[in-house]
């Protein structure tokens, strides 16, 4: 089968492109967990299932509401900041709409296939894509295969179409997380800095009955497992309450820290989201960078059609998502460093 425009990965970014380009192209969307089901047992995406101020203004902007029943309780209106390199602690005042991840997803995906020109496959695996000259053609491990004048990789920091086009890599992280059952009565997320688990973050998230603790750590550390322990050990000393473990995932991160970790795509072939390296350097917030990338490579296949015009123009769509980043890179030494993030927090400046 033909399609105008093939796009791997249904999250977020995936089924954004595909809600804003299916009333005027042929669109498949592919992804590997079934969207369409709620079956536990097939992959889903490791998220803490925050969605951040910039996110909330995109999802305005589209004209899109959460639905009731992808919220998670409690909603989120403070940040706990626990600064275990400096013995320091502070709250400040930070808005998060609480999610289910994975049902936030889902939503998103039925968005985005629920129009007749888009054709939705969950649970299915793309194997390879190759060029056929005036065509890509996408496998399928299943061994079913399509045709398409464009491929989009919107696949996450693992992305196999970002791969296969040999784009430069941003380094990488592994974020693990752990839920456990837990009476405590947090309303809070914490934001936990420990340059002996690791030179990013780790996190706490409430969510209904249990307590979601994670962290991002550099793939190839040997002790990743010892680190998380010590976090876990941490914050019980710090007073957090939590019973046995129900669930442990992991996934990779990117965390781009120059201009070059940004990579569009090529040719035909456009990446969005953190595929693209579009993600936070400073927080690993991804929901806004995938929403703005897939609406500005939206806006650059609606300008050019399906040329290599496209991506050139989608680079000049991505010219605020740039300095955007730009400003994170600023933010990083405050929030890094051990001396200016102390004191930053004993200022008692309102956010760090």
């Amino acid at each position: 089968m033909h399609y105008d425009i093939v796009i791997v990965g249904g999250g977020p970014s995936g089924s954004i492109l595909a809600r804003e380009l299916g009333t005027r192209w042929k669109i498949a969307i592919i992804d590997k967990r079934k969207m369409r089901s709620e079956d536990s047992t097939h992959p889903r995406k490791p998220c803490g299932g925050l969605i951040a101020p910039d996110a909330q203004a995109y999802l305005a902007k589209m004209g899109l509401g959460v639905p009731h029943s992808v919220l998670s309780g409690p909603q989120i209106y403070a940040v706990r900041t626990l600064d275990f390199d400096n013995g320091l602690e502070r709250s400040y005042h930070r808005f998060y709409t609480n999610i289910n991840r994975e049902q936030f997803d889902r939503w998103l995906f039925s968005l985005g296939s629920m129009q007749d020109s888009v054709d939705g496959f969950d649970g299915s695996i793309v194997s390879g894509i190759t060029d056929e000259g005036s065509c890509y053609r996408v496998s399928l491990k299943d061994g079913r295969s399509f045709t398409a004048a464009f491929v989009v990789g919107a696949d996450g920091a693992n992305s196999l179409v970002r791969r296969l086009l040999c784009g430069h890599t941003p380094k990488v992280y592994v974020g693990l997380q752990e839920w456990f059952k837990s009476d405590f009565n947090q309303h809070y997320h914490s934001a936990v800095f420990d340059q002996r688990i690791t030179d990013f973050y780790s996190w706490t998230i409430p969510k209904e009955d249990l307590l979601v603790i994670g962290t991002a750590i550099p793939v190839g550390c040997p002790d990743m497992n010892d680190r998380f322990a010590s976090l876990k050990s941490k914050l019980r000393g710090k007073g957090f309450n939590f019973g046995d473990r129900v669930l442990r995932e992991s996934c990779y991160i990117f965390r781009p820290m120059k201009t070059d970790d940004i990579f569009l795509g090529k040719g035909r072939i456009g990446l969005i989201g953190e595929a693209a390296g579009w993600i936070s350097p400073s927080s690993a917030e991804g929901l806004s960078y995938g929403f703005r990338s897939a609406l500005a490579l939206a806006k650059a296949i609606n300008e050019h059609g399906l040329t290599e015009k496209v991506i050139p123009c989608y680079r000049h769509h991505c010219r605020s998502l740039y300095w955007n980043l730009r400003y994170k890179w600023l933010k990083n030494p405050v929030m890094y460093r051990k001396f200016i993030r102390g004191v930053i927090m004993q200022s008692g400046l309102r956010a760090l």
